[in-house]
């Protein structure tokens, strides 16, 4: 029998082993059950209720065995009411009723409960009884009327509008089922310290008429405004004044809305607020020639923005050579890009650029070792991504010298990863515990970890697929009492 030096590592990981048959899974509930470790009991319980295919028999084992298990697969919706003694399992009956499949006699029950918390759960769950939803609406504690107010339904939320704290009325202002005339009610009801926070909340809701948003285009607070300038159902007056408005926050949320026009585009264009610049960025309609512009200016966009995205193949093609290395940093994104494009762009002397389109799939090999000759440890990492390196070259991306860190933690990962890449990942510390689980982690690698001074890489290999049957039953056995 293998000895390991972290016999709860081990067992935890065991609980997590998709491949563990039926009998030592038995033993390990059991083991949830009797264990006076309570972080033991824990793990245990939390890493069994993550288990496919458990049988009803020891659905029914795992949730006596504590209360976090049977509130975790209540959750899951593994247990009926059926199932479940809200006195005995009162977690477990809060997440039955959070998923609409309580009894309402249970929710009567937790509307009296003196801990404030399971009310404040209660008041978050869907279709309760009218009277359960009227105590809660006069509950002493403004934090479960305020849970109640984001849900109510509409007949309950003008009274709650008029509730003494703010938080109760700022709640009903989320509240996507609150009524215009209630949202109305709110904007002119708060003259006081919770008036902005309400009002934010406000403008925000999908239901309050554009007409009535737009008046808050000169409002004092520039987080009003900026939430004003992040709708997209206003005219085009209200966006045109924001374009100009002193405060940054304001002009950064109407460059991130994509209803603004081409005027206003342009103008936001011009601004000196970097950040301004990088939300106008993603905009789904921003002509090229302002596209140009902003990415020259704003170097750090490693993504795929929508308007490139959207791009015509003639567009692409423009992009690809323009003069300015961002902008084909840009196209090069695309993951789409016809193989005469993808190539060329493979080939260019900007490392940025190369770093864009390393992990574009198709890539030939020889494009990809080129790139790693010119530019090493700068193109490593995204090189590692390409869901086409091949085994070899994963190997010698592993291997480099310098060695390149997230690299290491990309290959660690790729399904094509042979073993002599994920040997080389062990050794690095960040890498190691993403190698521990590849599927291809050989044998002998698994065992080591398995006994090995590295209580989470222990627990790692002890939930690996790959382990050997005969080894997982044999420690489970031999770990556990018998049950």
């Amino acid at each position: 029998m293998i000895t390991v030096l972290h016999p709860d590592r081990v067992l935890c990981g065991l609980a997590a082993n998709p491949a563990l048959p039926a009998e030592p899974v038995d033993r390990l509930i059991a083991l949830a059950a009797a264990t006076t470790d309570p972080s033991l009991a824990e793990d245990l319980a939390h890493e069994l209720t993550d288990r496919e295919g458990l049988d009803r028999p020891q659905l029914l084992a795992l949730a006596a065995a504590g209360e976090d298990a049977a509130a975790w697969l209540a959750q899951d919706g593994r247990l009926t009411a059926g199932d479940v003694d809200p006195e005995a399992r009162p977690d477990a009956a809060l997440a039955l009723l959070e998923r609409g499949e309580g009894r309402p006699h249970w929710a009567r029950r937790f509307a009296a409960d003196p801990d404030p918390g399971r009310r404040g759960r209660l008041a978050g769950c869907p279709d309760l009884p009218d009277d359960v939803l009227r105590r809660l609406g006069e509950d002493q504690d403004p934090d479960v009327v305020a849970e109640l107010a984001l849900a109510a339904p509409p007949a309950l939320t003008a009274q709650l509008a008029r509730h003494p704290h703010t938080a109760v009325r700022r709640a009903v202002a989320f509240n996507d089922r609150t009524p215009p005339a209630v949202l109305a009610e709110l904007l002119t009801g708060d003259d006081g310290s919770g008036r902005e926070g309400i009002t934010v909340a406000v403008l925000a809701h999908p239901a309050l008429p554009a007409s009535t948003a737009a008046g808050y285009a000169d409002d004092p607070s520039p987080l009003v405004r900026a939430e004003l300038a992040a709708r997209t159902d206003l005219p085009a007056e209200p966006y045109r004044r924001l374009a100009a408005d002193p405060e940054p926050v304001v002009r950064r949320a109407l460059a991130g809305n994509p209803a603004i026009d081409e005027e206003v585009i342009r103008v936001l264009a011009e601004d000196e607020d970097g950040d301004v610049g990088r939300q106008l960025c993603r905009h789904p309609r921003l002509p090229l020639d302002v596209l140009t512009g902003l990415a020259a200016r704003a170097r750090s966009l490693p993504i795929l923005l929508p308007r490139v995205a959207a791009a015509s193949p003639a567009e692409v093609a423009e992009l690809a050579v323009s003069a300015e290395p961002a902008v084909r940093m840009l196209v090069a994104e695309r993951r789409d890009l016809p193989p005469a494009i993808r190539d060329a762009l493979a080939a260019d002397p900007d490392a940025e650029v190369l770093k864009a389109i390393a992990p574009h799939p198709g890539l030939p090999e020889p494009l990809l070792r080129a790139m790693l000759t010119r530019h090493g440890v700068r193109v490593a990492a995204r090189m590692a991504t390409n869901p086409d390196a091949s085994p070899a070259l994963l190997t010698d991306l592993a291997h480099h010298r310098p060695p390149v860190r997230k690299a290491l933690r990309e290959i660690a990962r790729h399904p094509s990863a042979p073993p002599p890449a994920l040997a080389a990942c062990l050794a690095d510390g960040q890498a190691r515990p993403i190698a521990a689980a590849h599927p291809s982690l050989p044998r002998s690698l698994l065992l080591d970890l398995l006994t090995g001074d590295h209580p989470h890489l222990a627990e790692v290999a002890a939930a690996h697929p790959s382990l050997p049957t005969e080894i997982a039953r044999a420690l489970v056995t031999h770990l556990t009492p018998t049950p």
